[in-house]
């Protein structure tokens, strides 16, 4: 039997990068997975990627910084799949620039999809699991949540607030069933990491140096650990932040 057999998933940013990888591994451990998203092209390729493979999902648009959005998504995926027991936060955006020149703009931009989005989908996404008596969330948050480069201030600022959302709605209901996690990337190959990489190649080598294992992460590296924390195995974990850089953070 499949670890997610007979589960139901939500995964917001579920487009691409990570949240699409996310949404494809868990559909593979045999899960049900409603893939959010604004682009409806995408979210379709999604889609019958996950039903060539055997699986079962639903792509429902929508901008997690718009409240009815969310409550709708979490709504149509309940009403569609039959109920809600993981939540995989994946939507998010970033901003590269010193402090003392990044905009406004920029700052509403990242913090909304990263950080008021995060929170629009925990709202709705963790009252239908109350309502079912518990589930299991997972938070893509980033090493930057832990430590900080000092190019990318909006974007470190709003992974440490990701970090901080998590543990409170872990605490908050633990005992209610309900299981909260961070997973925190690295460097991840992702098409808008990679496009960047290879724009800079110097850079990027030298960058990679920093990391003991040798490479940066692929998606798959990531997505293992998403299906681990949404699983009964990870049942006593909660409030945690697993950290997945090949080792960048311990040097």
């Amino acid at each position: 039997m499949k670890v997610l057999e007979g589960k139901v998933a939500l995964v917001t940013g579920a487009t691409s990068g990570i949240g699409r990888g996310s949404a494809v591994a868990l559909a593979a451990a045999g899960a049900r997975v409603a893939c959010l998203g604004r682009k409806a092209e995408a979210g379709s390729a999604v889609v019958a990627e996950i039903e060539a493979l055997g699986g079962e999902a639903i792509f429902l648009r929508a901008d997690v910084t718009v409240e009815t959005e969310v409550e709708k998504a979490v709504a149509d995926t309940v009403a569609a799949l039959g109920g809600l027991d993981i939540a995989v936060n994946s939507a998010g955006a970033g901003t590269a620039g010193s402090l003392i020149d990044l905009t406004e703009a920029q700052y509403e931009r990242t913090f909304n999809a990263s950080v008021k989005g995060l929170w629009l989908s925990m709202k709705y996404e963790i009252r239908q699991m109350l309502a079912q008596g518990g589930g299991s969330v997972i938070n893509l948050g980033s090493v930057q949540g832990r430590i900080a480069y000092g190019i990318s201030a909006h974007y470190t600022a709003a992974k440490h607030a990701v970090e901080g959302y998590t543990k409170s709605a872990a605490v908050e209901f633990a005992a209610m069933g309900v299981r909260v996690n961070v997973v925190a990337p690295g460097s991840t190959r992702t098409p808008m990491n990679a496009a960047n990489w290879a724009a800079h190649p110097e850079q990027t080598a030298q960058r990679m140096k920093a990391y003991p294992i040798g490479r940066f992460a692929e998606v798959d590296d990531i997505v293992g650990a998403i299906v681990f924390l949404a699983s009964d195995a990870a049942a006593y974990i909660t409030g945690a932040s697993l950290v997945i850089d090949g080792g960048f953070t311990a040097t």
